[in-house]
């Protein structure tokens, strides 16, 4: 039985074949996003990582609190690890079944989470003035 999808859709959603867990952003510019955060993670720079994912409208005391959270907060190893396996599982596409939106201006991720089994996840990135960010 096939799926129907109609017009709109299929213009706004890419969808990973059935047989396929893997599917990565068709935009140059939010792969190297995804890439530069994985690159800060790897560095173990939550401060860099913060300040390169969080919306560009976000306060500084909102960018703070989100950086102690993911820094000494009584989950933070856990919260930070967790982060680091999304965003390297969306660089690679790694469990991404679909993407909604553009992909010029705007990108929602559905996927496995890499860690947790049976968590289906969602993340949005919305561009703004040529700079990639989370959403929310």
């Amino acid at each position: 039985m096939q799926a129907v999808v109609s017009m709109e859709e299929a213009a706004t959603s890419t969808v990973a074949p059935a047989a396929s867990t893997r599917i990565q952003t068709t935009s140059a510019t939010l792969q190297a996003k995804l890439e530069e955060l994985v690159a800060l993670a790897d560095a173990g720079n939550r401060a860099g990582f913060v300040n390169n994912f969080v919306p560009l409208d976000l306060s500084k005391e909102d960018k703070r609190a989100y950086f102690l959270e993911l820094s000494t907060g009584p989950e933070s190893e856990t919260q930070w690890a967790h982060l680091v396996a999304e965003m390297a599982a969306l660089a690679l596409g790694k469990g991404v079944t679909k993407i909604e939106g553009d992909q010029t201006t705007q990108a929602v991720f559905f996927f496995e989470h890499p860690t947790l089994v049976g968590c289906d996840r969602e993340v949005a990135f919305t561009c703004v003035d040529g700079e990639w960010r989370a959403e929310g």
